[in-house]
């Protein structure tokens, strides 16, 4: 695991303990090139992802935003928020992502008590701007 997880903003406050259990508890995906992961105007499917490798590129209304890389994160508003997806995220190399969901947060809350609220609030955080 690469130092800068403990970086994300999502997970300040937060000791390297609490940090591990949370992402050994989320499961992990692939995607391949070019693949969509996010697709704007799309409904939500309840889950947010830290990208574990390789990079990702963010499109609205098909123009491009912003490259996105390694212990990023991104999509994590439709862990609090069933509205349509605001962007695209593709895959721009064969790339493999944490997936966070809320209920899975949510039992890791309930269930550890080394996870803490902390983690919903930063994800409130986020949705407020």
């Amino acid at each position: 695991m690469l130092e800068n997880i403990w970086e994300l903003k999502i997970f300040q406050g937060l000791d390297k303990i609490t940090i591990k259990s949370i992402i050994n508890n989320c499961q992990s995906r692939e995607y391949k090139n070019w693949e969509m992961v996010i697709m704007e105007w799309e409904e939500s499917n309840g889950e947010g992802y830290i990208l574990k490798s390789w990079r990702v590129t963010v499109s609205i209304k098909w123009s491009h935003i912003v490259e996105l890389s390694t212990w990023d994160i991104f999509g994590e508003i439709a862990l609090l928020n069933e509205e349509e997806r605001t962007a695209t995220i593709m895959a721009e190399w064969d790339i493999e992502v944490i997936v966070l969901r809320f209920p899975d947060i949510i039992k890791m809350i309930t269930m550890d008590d080394t996870v803490n609220k902390t983690v919903i609030e930063r994800i409130e955080e986020n949705l407020e701007r």
